[in-house]
């Protein structure tokens, strides 16, 4: 059975994850130093890790959504300066468009771009993500036919569930997907376990740690579309 579709990590896959976080949350506080500066009195830029310890601790059933976890810790630190809930409820929302708007300005891998549209000629884009990158944001929205993350799905990779929900919305079966993913759990051994192919993204070309290895592996992106068109499923 040939491949019709080619479903796509996001962060650490197409672009550093941590560098954009970084930016995204400086980016936070300064607004929240602006326009919650009880918060910033209060908190640090360092200190977003406890509450997000703390939000989690108290909401545990939200630990698959990076989107939950963000708005119950701006929402918690907010009420913990003295906000009282209704101020906390609309500077926690304001507070999160500006880091989502940040955290949408990525610095893509080298050949990212140029590899996502030469496949899309050929192949149909899938998108699946734990965190909250948008592909319309991410001007992508032309080359994926859909996206998918944790949030919408309730659960996080390598859960079986998003791999399911992507075949059952594509309309095709495992056979005819390729997986691709830097992250050696989350994406090649949940694809695996779904019955997919996968080809593995080892920029830092490390050694594969266990379990039954990838069905492709590349060490640069440009080397993506040669290895998918030359693929021979067994």
């Amino acid at each position: 059975m040939s491949i019709q579709v080619i479903s796509f990590d996001l962060d650490d896959t197409l672009w550093a994850v941590q560098p954009v976080i970084k930016q995204a949350n400086l980016a936070l506080y300064r607004w929240l130093e602006h326009n919650a500066p009880r918060f910033s009195a209060h908190y640090q830029l360092q200190d977003f890790d406890p509450l997000r310890v703390e939000a989690l601790r108290q909401q545990p059933h939200i630990a698959h959504s990076v989107t939950a976890i963000r708005l119950a810790v701006l929402k918690l630190g907010l009420l913990q300066s003295g906000y009282n809930a209704q101020d906390a409820e609309r500077l926690t929302h304001a507070a999160f468009d500006v880091f989502i708007e940040a955290r949408n300005r990525v610095d893509f891998f080298q050949h990212a771009q140029n590899m996502l549209t030469e496949l899309s000629t050929h192949y149909r884009l899938i998108a699946l993500s734990n965190g909250n990158a948008d592909i319309h944001r991410l001007g992508l929205g032309d080359r994926f036919e859909f996206a998918l993350n944790a949030d919408q799905v309730g659960q996080a990779k390598p859960h079986p569930l998003m791999f399911q929900q992507m075949l059952q919305r594509a309309g095709v079966a495992p056979e005819q997907v390729i997986h691709v993913g830097d992250h050696p759990e989350h994406d090649i051994l949940g694809a695996q376990n779904c019955g997919l192919h996968t080809l593995w993204v080892n920029l830092g070309q490390a050694p594969w740690p266990a379990g039954r290895v990838p069905d492709l592996e590349v060490h640069c992106l440009s080397e993506i579309v040669e290895k998918i068109k030359a693929y021979q499923p067994i």
